[in-house]
């Protein structure tokens, strides 16, 4: 969106986005609206009541140009019923998506997900430099929290299935870093056994939350989701764990991150360079030496020489 901002400083810029999702525009100053997609109220019995009134709403927004960002039918339809003049998407949208556009931007389909949205802005005018502002917020301290001694922040938890680490994974994490602290974050229906060393605050922080403490820790580790992306964009010293995901296409935009696949451990600008492959296997306990012997340079075990 930045880059957006920068080609169109006058522009009045609405961004429709998921209520949940809506704290990372917090302070955001390239973006005037925001427009909310609440998915979970149209779904039921009651949906039409809640979703006639924001067909209203959507249709009085009415921009000179929606961007579809997503590719995917439902946001495609959202563009259609906000009334733009025109809707630019991207040549490898899905699901027919691509009927209700004026002008398509030709992507690399196997690229990174960011160089095809950037392609799509730059498709509607703007021009991208190699230095990329990401205005994220700066997050929210939790209370009785302190960033010190420094912590190594571990997000095992992810949506796709394969992606997320075995509760035995993150215990012998733990176990090979004592006794530095290691905070276990991220969204979660199963508990999990945690060894002293262990801050457990699954299920406990808000996005912003979660925000600050990514900014703070001294590393970050976190399987390949939402949180990992935001870890890459404010954090140099993060490790992105992808199972059955490629990290050339949905690894983290940061030449400085690390990337687990297959038992390698490679920098993330050292990825197209090299041969791995695109399945891969799931992480397992015997792969957590490598990893801390990677990490535990950057996090001393004494905090006094932090």
């Amino acid at each position: 969106m930045a880059v957006l901002r920068d080609a169109y400083p006058g522009a009045e810029i609405t961004w429709v986005i998921n209520p949940e999702f809506a704290p990372l525009l917090r302070g955001n100053p390239d973006v005037n609206h925001v427009h909310f997609f609440p998915r979970g109220e149209f779904r039921g019995l009651g949906a039409s009541y809640s979703l006639l009134p924001w067909l209203k709403k959507t249709r009085t927004i009415r921009p000179d140009l929606a961007l579809d960002f997503q590719g995917l039918l439902r946001s495609a339809l959202i563009a259609k019923i906000s009334g733009a003049k025109e809707i630019y998407g991207m040549s490898d949208a899905r699901e027919g998506s691509r009927w209700f556009y004026d002008r398509v931007a030709k992507v690399n389909d196997r690229g990174h997900s960011v160089n095809r949205c950037l392609k799509l802005a730059e498709c509607a005018g703007a021009t991208i430099s190699p230095w990329l502002r990401c205005p994220i917020p700066t997050g929210d301290p939790l209370p009785r929290f302190d960033e010190y001694p420094p912590f190594i922040l571990l997000h095992p938890f992810a949506r796709g299935g394969g992606k997320s680490l075995s509760n035995a994974v993150i215990q012998e994490f733990c176990r090979a870093f004592a006794p530095t602290r290691i905070v276990i974050v991220g969204q979660s229906r199963a508990g999990i056994e945690v060894v002293a060393n262990c801050i457990d605050l699954t299920n406990q922080t808000s996005l912003l939350q979660l925000i600050w403490l990514i900014r703070v820790a001294r590393f970050v580790v976190s399987v390949d989701s939402g949180p990992m992306h935001i870890a890459a964009a404010v954090n140099d010293c993060l490790l992105s764990i992808h199972t059955w995901t490629d990290p050339c296409r949905v690894g983290p935009y940061n030449r400085n991150a690390w990337v687990w696949k297959h038992g390698q451990l490679l920098r993330a600008d050292e990825l197209e360079a090299a041969r791995i492959r695109r399945r891969g296997r799931g992480f397992k306990c015997k792969d957590v030496l490598a990893v801390a012997d990677l990490i535990r340079p950057v996090v001393p075990v004494d905090p006094m020489i932090a």
